[in-house]
């Protein structure tokens, strides 16, 4: 017999199960909806202790308690903390765990570090947010919910349920990192991912075969996936279908992503400078690319919850460009020439010297001294997409990535900007854009930059943030380019304000400026979806777009496809911005 331990996310109970525990029931299974210490009708319960570590133990006691030879943990979104650890003690008992719509958190991660609502993420470091006092952290207020997973599906009387039986959550429940022994590695894991969130099984297979190495783990024979046409919340959207997609689970079904045929030695970054991408928007990585990987397609993280540890030495080197750091503070690029695998950059082949200035969250990539002389020259910013995480290493503009198009704009006469903005989660697109804009305002008013002349270049998810410039383009905004861009919030990221809408902003003003956009023919649907949608708002507005083609290419395609093609297209982009930088 088997027998499902079925833990929900942050605010609720068991209850959030009743459903789908009847259909588990009338299929033969046992199942046993869990309400934690301090949840639902348990609120009580909580002490001043109580933590992730009274989770852990609520589940094993549990877990003991039961006969049958089949348990399957079940964990939703917070609850899969709660369930890994459980694993971790208990491997002998489990025979499987299913992680539904919830990335697999890693040994030492907190759960706050994963919490897709930004304000709730950044209260350890506000003394005056909620919970940083040690009291519990409210759940959301009414019509807050879409900002902790999308309630796509989810009837009306069953969100006014969710909203007022929601309690507040024990702080240190989010904030006690997970500790992990790796005792259970041999666990299978089955991802249900809910299409309405965000997450797909397509959406896996490209980031297989198109992603850094690390996702290569998605391609493991224990690793499976299931999908449901629902939002984040499928106990309360399809509770049947559900009970009948655990079952599936329970009996090994389920997709198993093929590993890629061709490896692209190196390709160890995500095209936009991520690496390693959870669906909550949260992002973890490995230097060596050992790490096995969360069953929604983000990095840093075994099949069984077990922590992968970097085993190169060059994970040890700083990466942040501080060891070839001049005492004028700018950097010496030859220094990182080796470090840059330029086989990965068709169009970089021989990469020039150029002179890289760090500013904070900028770098400046200048032209050879010998040619920058006194004339200001225009700038091109290329702007990372995400979410990363705030500890990832090395930074989008330290990537080989984003360090070949600044060398490589710089090499063609125009000052190459890298920026690390803060887009750490769904909810961050603004204070990403203030930082965006912060960097152009100190490029602008650099005397060796022409702050007249001045290029956007924006990279896959970074697309979002040229709604601002779009909405209503400064004079000095010459071009807008974009690569494989989203151009609209993808399907399940209700977390993102509606401000970040390309595909919406666009008007009779945002013709003063033109476009270069580079599209690749093998896109997800996703992205490619929101380019259409973007062209044709742009033939309506008048806004003039330069489509530059790589037919055969994929997502980020400079790293996972270098043929001359990809080489080509970069070029003719290149090209295009610069004709209209010095128009």
């Amino acid at each position: 017999m088997t027998a499902f331990v079925l833990v929900s996310g942050p605010f609720t109970g068991g209850w959030v199960w009743e459903e789908t525990v009847r259909g588990l029931r009338a299929a033969g299974a046992e199942a046993y909806p869990v309400t934690l210490t301090g949840m639902g009708d348990r609120r009580d319960d909580a002490g001043s202790g109580t933590d992730l570590g009274t989770h852990v133990t609520d589940l094993v006691r549990l877990v003991d308690g039961i006969a049958a030879t089949d348990v399957v943990l079940v964990g939703h979104g917070y609850g899969l903390h709660p369930v890994l650890g459980a694993a971790d003690r208990r491997p002998e008992r489990v025979a499987r765990i299913v992680a539904l719509d919830t990335p697999l958190p890693q040994d030492g991660e907190a759960a706050v570090r994963s919490v897709p609502d930004p304000d709730v993420r950044a209260w350890p470091a506000d003394p005056a947010g909620p919970g940083a006092d040690g009291g519990p952290v409210p759940p959301p207020a009414r019509g807050g919910w879409p900002r902790w997973g999308s309630t796509e599906g989810v009837p009306a009387e069953a969100l006014d349920r969710l909203e007022r039986l929601s309690v507040p959550q024990p702080a240190g429940t989010l904030t006690r990192p997970l500790r992990l022994t790796g005792a259970a590695s041999a666990l299978p894991v089955t991802g249900v991912l809910c299409t309405g969130n965000g997450s797909s099984i397509d959406l896996v297979e490209m980031l297989v075969e198109s992603g850094p190495t690390q996702y290569r783990a998605l391609a493991d024979a224990r690793v499976s996936f299931l999908e449901l046409a629902t939002g984040h919340w499928p106990m309360l959207s399809v509770p049947g279908e559900l009970a009948a997609t655990l079952l599936r689970a329970a009996a090994g079904e389920g997709h198993r992503v093929k590993a890629p045929e061709r490896v692209h030695e190196g390709a160890d970054e995500r095209a936009d400078g991520n690496a390693g991408e959870r669906a909550d928007g949260s992002v973890d990585e490995r230097a060596d690319g050992s790490a096995g990987e969360r069953i929604d397609g983000s990095a840093g993280q075994r099949a069984d919850g077990s922590a992968a540890k970097p085993t190169d030495e060059s994970a040890a080197k700083p990466t942040d460009g501080t060891a070839d750091r001049r005492a004028d503070g700018s950097v010496d690029e030859r220094a990182h020439a080796a470090e840059v695998p330029t086989h990965l950059l068709p169009f970089l082949l021989d990469p020039p010297e150029a002179s890289r200035e760090r500013r904070g969250r900028v770098d400046l990539h200048l032209p050879d001294a010998d040619d920058l002389g006194e004339r200001p020259r225009p700038a091109v910013v290329f702007v990372h997409g995400g979410p990363i995480a705030p500890d990832q290493r090395p930074t989008p503009r330290d990537s080989p990535f984003f360090l070949g198009y600044g060398r490589y704009a710089a090499s063609l006469g125009v000052v190459g900007v890298t920026v690390d903005h803060r887009l750490h989660g769904l909810g961050d697109y603004p204070r990403a854009a203030e930082d965006l804009a912060e960097a152009v305002g100190l490029v602008r008013a650099d005397p060796r930059v022409d702050g007249d002349r001045v290029a956007l270049w924006f990279f896959s998810t970074g697309g979002l943030l040229a709604a601002d410039w779009l909405a209503a383009p400064p004079p000095w905004l010459r071009c807008v380019a974009a690569n494989y861009p989203a151009f609209a919030p993808l399907p399940g990221w209700g977390g993102v304000e509606a401000r970040f809408r390309p595909v919406e902003v666009l008007g009779p003003e945002s013709a003063a400026v033109p476009v270069v956009l580079t599209r690749a023919g093998r896109e997800h649907p996703a992205f490619a979806a929101t380019v259409q949608d973007f062209l044709d708002a742009a033939a309506e507005n008048g806004v003039e777009v330069d489509v530059v083609d790589v037919p055969l290419g994929r997502h980020g395609f400079e790293l996972t496809d270098p043929t001359d093609a990809s080489r080509a297209a970069v070029e003719r982009a290149m090209r295009s911005v610069l004709r209209r930088l010095r128009a």
